[in-house]
């Protein structure tokens, strides 16, 4: 039975699968980009370093959750449009026991598995660690963040797994806090680089740039406090620049889908901030400008 299954073939995904297989670990990745799969299964995952060193270790392939092997464990980093396969897929690879951890942006990842697999079976955390996918399999680190996770006694094999490898892990108690703010700064950071085709950091040099990305900040802080997420112990303009900073040279996850050609995430991200926030009665103007801009950018280019 294989313990460790990392959902996604992407940037995140492959940054993960190096990390824990470095220090030895099995892992077996899931995916469907038969490119990506492609390369992972003939060449491993290849982790560059900023000093242009790379190592590459050897990975297990899924291409067929028919025929995947039941893990104890799943850790979900593919894009929230793609959550409701990933969902599915999982029905079928994850253990009934199993346990699945959400790391991905956006609202809803962690309701639309738990519709498929069960509230039992599903934990939800984020990530600020950042990567880029130089090609299929290759991927750079771009900037250490800490991985925050809910208070479930569950997650302590994956903890222990994550912080094995040389990741950050903390414990947060309020899970719609912690998905909040992780929504702070995807949104404050990732519509912007993206439109912008800029990296993170120069955002924090353009005056302009840097003005929305903390209107946009405010926003969603200002949505999250109406329907009650406390955010009282975060200033959403300094977590998004410090963010920023920390990932200076790093190209945002919508950014690199904006490169490729690829649906975003923005729909989950200042769509849903948006959404929640007409619900709540709180304008959200900035929000809904890059929320609609990103849609135009990408059907301009399709």
């Amino acid at each position: 039975m294989n313990d460790l299954l990392i959902v996604g073939t992407g940037a995140l995904a492959c940054l993960f699968a190096a990390r824990l297989a470095a220090r030895g670990m099995a892992v077996n990745m899931l995916g469907s980009w038969r490119e990506g799969l492609a390369a992972l299964r003939n060449y491993g995952v290849t982790l560059v370093e900023s000093d242009g060193s790379q190592h590459s270790y050897p990975v297990t392939v899924v291409d067929d959750a028919v025929r995947c092997n039941q893990s104890r464990y799943a850790l979900v980093l593919v894009k929230s449009w793609q959550t409701e396969r990933a969902a599915r897929q999982l029905a079928n690879c994850l253990h009934p026991d199993g346990l699945a951890l959400t790391l991905q942006n956006g609202l809803g990842n962690g309701e639309t598995l738990a519709a498929v697999l069960g509230p039992e079976r599903v934990a939800q955390g984020i990530t600020t660690t950042g990567a880029t996918l130089l090609s299929s399999g290759r991927v750079r680190p771009g900037g250490e963040g800490t991985i925050s996770l809910e208070n479930n006694p569950r997650l302590e094999p994956i903890q222990n797994m994550l912080t094995a490898s040389g990741f950050r892990v903390e414990t947060v108690g309020d899970v719609s806090a912690l998905l909040w703010s992780k929504l702070v700064v995807n949104a404050a950071i990732n519509p912007l680089t993206a439109i912008l085709k800029i990296n993170n950091g120069i955002l924090l040099d353009l005056p302009s740039a840097r003005k929305l990305s903390a209107d946009l900040a405010n926003e969603v802080a200002a949505v999250a406090n109406a329907i009650g997420v406390d955010l009282s112990h975060l200033d959403p303009v300094a977590i998004s620049a410090q963010v920023a900073a920390n990932t200076a040279r790093n190209q945002s996850s919508m950014y690199q889908d904006i490169l490729r050609g690829a649906p975003t995430e923005i729909d989950a991200i200042c769509g849903e901030v948006v959404r929640i926030g007409e619900q709540a009665g709180i304008p959200t103007p900035v929000n809904y400008t890059v929320w609609r801009l990103v849609h135009a950018f990408v059907e301009k280019n399709t």
